[in-house]
């Protein structure tokens, strides 16, 4: 099943959206006084140059690593004031999910959770207690229980709509960030976080938190953006994942580095999306992007991307070089 941005993302929708998102963007940088440097999200160096300015933020590369990041960022005050008072996720929660909902489900959630599911036996890891960060609006879970794989689901979203949303599906949820949880109430066999870890102020103490709560052997699944895919390479500053609230960019070497940082023990890192050709090539036909004299990616995304589009995309896909990332690692026996 090919899936397609206006699936997920209904043009009819998104004008209203971008409306919400701009308010957003706007009451954030009132509190820019406020807004803090770090060092490399995912190596801890200091050493960064100036890549690109969008939406107010400071996009640097690490002189070490190659992640990109902001900084300087948001406090973590800042974060949470944001998120508990955006107008964006607000509209999401009430438009934007339920009206992609299905498609969701069918392409991306279903299958995330099937692969869970396969990790799980490959890797012989305990079905007793998942616990999922950043639920949003508990498709996945509801997928993954669907499955009935696992005896109890935990799910944690600090945005009080979605978590509200998660409730009404039955769920038992959590209303706080991960790095404010009592975690000694808690030892999960499995932990997964999907287009969380860009959000953070502080990637490193967010994975050092899974890896406490997880048993010794326990899984931990996760997704976010591959700086290094096709679109955000090609688009740059243009890219729909450089988002004012996207902090963080890893690749997949500089995300098993902060995965290794924080204790674990990494097993696969793969790239299955399924938009960059799309979404490169609806820049260009609206005018936003210009392809130059590359007379070969005019062929394939415009001249002929009915026929070689989707090839493409599986190319990327299969070399790691598609926008979406994800990585299973594992806590190791004994920790």
């Amino acid at each position: 099943m090919t899936l397609t941005e206006n699936e997920i993302r209904p043009d009819a929708l998104m004008a209203g959206q971008a409306e919400r998102f701009a308010n957003d963007i706007r009451r954030l940088n009132e509190r820019k006084a406020e807004f803090v440097r770090v060092p490399c999200p995912a190596c801890g160096g200091e050493g960064r140059t100036p890549r690109f300015e969008k939406y107010g933020m400071t996009f640097v590369d690490c002189t070490g690593c190659g992640t990109l990041y902001t900084s300087p960022r948001p406090s973590p005050a800042v974060l949470d004031w944001y998120y508990a008072n955006s107008e964006n996720y607000a509209y999401w929660n009430k438009f934007l999910f339920p009206a992609s909902e299905n498609a969701r489900r069918e392409k991306i959630f279903r299958p995330r959770a099937n692969r869970l599911a396969s990790a799980c036996r490959r890797f012989g890891v305990g079905t007793d207690l998942l616990l999922e960060v950043g639920a949003g609006f508990g498709t996945f879970a509801e997928c993954i229980r669907d499955i009935g794989l696992f005896r109890r689901i935990v799910l944690v979203e600090p945005t009080p709509d979605l978590a509200a949303t998660c409730r009404k599906k039955d769920f038992e949820v959590i209303e706080k960030p991960v790095e404010h949880i009592d975690l000694s109430k808690y030892q999960a066999d499995v932990v997964a976080n999907f287009e969380v870890l860009e959000h953070l102020f502080s990637p490193i103490e967010f994975l050092q938190s899974c890896h406490r709560v997880l048993r010794p052997g326990g899984l931990l699944m996760l997704s976010c953006p591959n700086s290094r895919g096709f679109d955000t390479e090609m688009l740059q500053d243009k890219a729909g994942a450089v988002d004012v609230e996207h902090l963080n960019y890893f690749h997949p070497s500089s995300l098993a580095h902060l995965a290794t940082r924080a204790g674990f023990s990494v097993l696969e890192t793969t790239t299955p999306g399924e938009l960059d050709a799309e979404l490169v090539r609806k820049k260009v036909l609206s005018g936003e992007f210009d392809l130059g004299s590359d007379r070969f990616l005019k062929r394939v995304l415009i001249e002929e991307y009915d026929r070689l589009g989707a090839p493409f995309q599986k190319f990327l896909a299969e070399n790691c070089l598609s926008g979406h990332l994800t990585l299973v690692a594992r806590k190791p026996t004994g920790k």
